[in-house]
């Protein structure tokens, strides 16, 4: 079980502020931006609809948005654990001001940002693959 905790690079329950504030794009996906309890991070999230339908308002036991580092192969791993889960990389890492940075990830055209203290983001490299897990 220590290898599988030592993998996660940022863990926080988050509550959904808004869906698709923008407009909607397309029809199975949907953009959600949410808030971070405990952490005071922005994070910005491309979803399918049909697979992980959200409400406005709606707050997950964060866990909800858990990145981490694959574990190894042929083992029983934290997807078990949630709702919906994507495969992506980190693509992109913005410094912003001298405390607040964002990171982008890439999952096969779904894209996620999530913006806040670099303290909470220094686990997060460039290039890396990451998944993201999600549970209601």
């Amino acid at each position: 079980m220590a290898s599988t905790s030592s993998s996660i690079v940022f863990d926080d329950i988050f509550t959904i502020d808004a869906i698709d504030k923008d407009g909607k794009k397309f029809d199975r996906v949907s953009r959600l931006y949410a808030r971070s309890k405990n952490y005071d991070m922005d994070l910005t999230l491309d979803y399918n609809i049909e697979l992980f339908p959200l409400v406005n308002g709606e707050d997950g036991e964060d866990k909800d948005r858990d990145v981490w580092r694959p574990d190894g192969k042929g083992r029983r791993g934290l997807e078990e654990d949630y709702d919906y889960v994507m495969y992506g990389k980190v693509y992109k890492f913005d410094t912003g001001s001298s405390d607040i940075v964002t990171a982008y990830a890439s999952f096969g055209g779904l894209l996620l940002s999530i913006t806040g203290s670099y303290r909470h983001l220094t686990n997060v490299v460039l290039g890396d693959p990451v998944y993201v897990l999600l549970r209601k």
